[in-house]
């Protein structure tokens, strides 16, 4: 009896999960920036890889597939963490944190510096 009680529980991680993916797509239709284009947001470990046709082709001058943001979620703190892809350098750049997914995404829909729509 002692041995089971002993026995470690699997914990499944809550990120990434269809549900959210599908709330960030929708909440993606009122982003401020390259709004005629389809992005799409991909499960990664912990968090969500956003995508977009680079129609500006400031990054991709063929109008090919570009990164737009990281999100993760970092489940010891209950935050989420929002990174920019700085394609010069080829690094995820940490931009801000928030408590929130919606908090997330309102900073990536707006965007006023065009750093993740670019």
């Amino acid at each position: 009896m002692a041995a089971v009680a002993l026995k470690p529980k699997l914990l499944i991680p809550a990120h990434p999960n269809d549900l959210d993916r599908k709330r960030i797509e929708r909440a993606l239709k009122a982003r401020k920036r390259y709004r005629y284009v389809e992005p799409c947001v991909l499960p990664v470990n912990d968090g969500y890889h956003i995508q977009s046709p680079c129609c500006s082709r400031n990054i991709d001058k063929d109008g090919g597939i570009v990164d737009v943001a990281l999100l993760c979620h970092d489940a010891a703190n209950g935050m989420w963490k929002l990174f920019w892809k700085d394609h010069d350098k080829r690094v995820w750049e940490l931009h801000s944190v928030h408590q929130r997914l919606t908090a997330v995404l309102e900073e990536l829909n707006a965007d006023p510096e065009r750093i993740f729509w670019q």
